[in-house]
């Protein structure tokens, strides 16, 4: 498990079963910073890492929850690499988060 600091933001990476490299949680910190420029208001953002067993969609899976006042937000994504994972991931909550702004 990891701990990162965003702005206010505190960011917790957790792999299931495996050891994220080093690249690949640098990946994802420069990939999610730019979530609080659009999500202002998060307090916290938890990814989960997966590997599946099923590799016809891709057996790769990011679980990402972005925690914010009056609900979180929460994305499951499976691709064939992490890093496919995360970005699908992080456009699903972009749109969410806009979403929830627009209301």
């Amino acid at each position: 498990m990891f701990n990162l600091k965003f702005k206010a933001m505190n960011v917790q990476i957790q792999s299931v079963k495996f050891d994220a490299s080093q690249k690949l949680i640098e990946f994802i910190e420069k990939k999610l910073a730019k979530l609080d420029r659009v999500a202002e208001q998060a307090t916290g953002l938890d990814v989960v890492l997966k590997l599946e067993k099923d590799d016809e969609v891709g057996n790769k899976i990011a679980v990402v929850t972005l925690r914010m006042p009056g609900g979180d937000i929460r994305v499951e994504e499976q691709a064939r690499t992490f890093e496919e994972a995360i970005d699908a991931a992080k456009d699903v909550l972009k749109r969410q988060i806009e979403r929830r702004k627009d209301k």
